[in-house]
């Protein structure tokens, strides 16, 4: 049975490359059992994915969005609280890490979801916190905005908002964003990009999308980060003898 140093020292030499300068805690984040048999994933960490930790018995929790952002916790109290107590009731350590996730070029969010799109002359894109977080480049054949949100929406579960470019064009240069990535919409057009690839987008993004004549398809923020949390999952399951298992709590956005 592995030690969760074991497990954390393994996960943190996965993502040694990244130099973001993230305003997330990555790494350990609560400290529960030393001894790991099994190990829960999930996107968020939130009371309802804790919860079924508890009930699944599982020794480690690792998640894309963790608990400690910035300064950390200020207060111990309300759902801070509840949150906290039901981890260390139950000796379940919380392991988090976020842009290091989106950006990994080989089971990062982005990444993922490239290998879905069987993206050609793939390159980094759009450079955020100190590093490149996503990637763009050329699908095997140009596909109207409808296919590829069919494709999308078959492989992710979730819905897909599109917001065409005048005309309706096909899309053939694309560039990939997960979670909330409206900020690139214009580093798509420096990039003679035809498409964004994202999560959601925020209000004020429409308008630079039609403007600049961009189209936009918004997949889901939970719905695209649940691809490399998955296979970060699949990346620790084949290096330690665990149990492992995917925690699947939506939030519909």
């Amino acid at each position: 049975m592995p030690s969760r140093q074991e497990i954390c020292d393994y996960v943190a030499e996965l993502f040694s490359g990244c130099r973001f300068q993230d305003h997330s805690n990555n790494g350990l984040q609560v400290e529960g059992k030393d001894e790991v048999n099994r190990i829960a994933f999930a996107v968020d960490a939130c009371q309802r994915v804790f919860t079924q930790a508890a009930a699944g018995k599982f020794d480690l929790l690792v998640v894309h969005h963790g608990m400690s952002w910035g300064g950390g916790i200020k207060m111990v109290s309300s759902y801070h609280a509840e949150r906290l107590k039901t981890l260390l009731c139950h000796g379940i350590s919380l392991l988090a890490y976020h842009l290091p996730l989106d950006a990994h070029p080989e089971f990062g969010n982005n990444a993922v979801l490239a290998d879905l799109l069987g993206l050609e002359q793939r390159e980094p894109f759009f450079p955020y916190d100190g590093d490149t977080i996503g990637f763009c480049g050329q699908l095997p054949a140009a596909q109207a905005p409808a296919e590829l949100c069919a494709l999308l929406e078959k492989e992710l579960g979730g819905r897909c908002l599109t917001l065409p470019a005048s005309g309706n064009p096909p899309i053939r240069r694309l560039g990939i964003v997960s979670g909330g990535g409206g900020s690139a919409i214009e580093y798509c057009q420096q990039q003679h990009l035809d498409c964004l690839l994202t999560g959601e987008i925020g209000h004020q993004h429409v308008h630079y999308a039609w403007e600049l004549g961009i189209t936009v398809i918004a997949a889901g923020h939970y719905a695209t980060e649940t691809t490399g949390i998955k296979a970060l999952q699949k990346k620790i399951a084949a290096a330690f003898p665990v149990e492992c298992e995917f925690l699947d709590c939506p939030t519909g956005l």
